[in-house]
């Protein structure tokens, strides 16, 4: 069998030697091209967002889609392939000493669904809890990529966080393990399918929203 993918002017060619298998095609974690520099990722938002106090709100944010191609055994997938059509960008949060570099992505704010391209974006459902009781000015989102959890339908593709704001400077970030829609197919994970052992899956933001 033969795998040749061609691609924003990148090419890949590889013999597969297999006696059994499937080849899947799903979106992946946005954290792997043009090769795996960190596993964080940072949403700056067009808009800055305004939370009341004590309140819990819901709004929707894009993010960028990489696709990944595996070669599925009997138990087991193997990573073959990654793609985007999106162009990488990066960051600094926080200090040059201590802060985290991230994969950086600008997105519109919008309180319901956005249309997107479905070969270039997702669409993240963030809740947003204020535990404070101030007013809280946010203008970004920062993630762990090793806790994404990727589901997709031939229209969309989505994730579910929650942003837990517990000071006006410090919000921890996790995923929801839920479509956004039922009948949505969860995605293979790049850790698990790469047998990575990770140690935590939550992002503290503590260098301000």
């Amino acid at each position: 069998m033969l795998y040749r993918r061609n691609c924003c002017g990148e090419e890949v060619e590889k013999a597969l030697l297999l006696d059994k298998g499937q080849i899947l095609i799903n979106p992946v974690e946005p954290q792997q091209k043009p090769k795996t520099l960190t596993p964080y990722f940072l949403i700056e938002f067009e808009k800055a967002v305004v939370v009341p106090p004590k309140a819990k709100k819901r709004l929707y944010l894009k993010f960028p889609i990489e696709v990944g191609v595996f070669v599925t055994g009997q138990d087991d997938f193997n990573v073959l392939d990654i793609f985007t059509v999106q162009n990488q960008k990066f960051t600094l949060y926080g200090d040059v000493r201590e802060g985290a570099i991230c994969e950086h992505w600008k997105s519109p704010v919008s309180q319901t669904v956005p249309p997107v391209d479905t070969l270039r974006e997702g669409v993240l459902d963030l809740y947003i809890n204020n535990l404070t009781s101030r007013w809280i000015e946010a203008t970004k989102v920062v993630m762990n990529a090793y806790g994404m959890k990727i589901y997709y339908s031939p229209t969309m593709v989505s994730m579910r966080a929650t942003m837990k704001i517990n000071t006006p400077v410090v919000a921890e970030v996790d995923f929801s393990d839920s479509p956004m829609y039922t009948g949505m197919t969860k995605a293979v994970e790049l850790y698990t399918a790469r047998k990575i052992k990770i140690a935590a899956t939550k992002y503290i933001m503590e260098w301000g929203l």
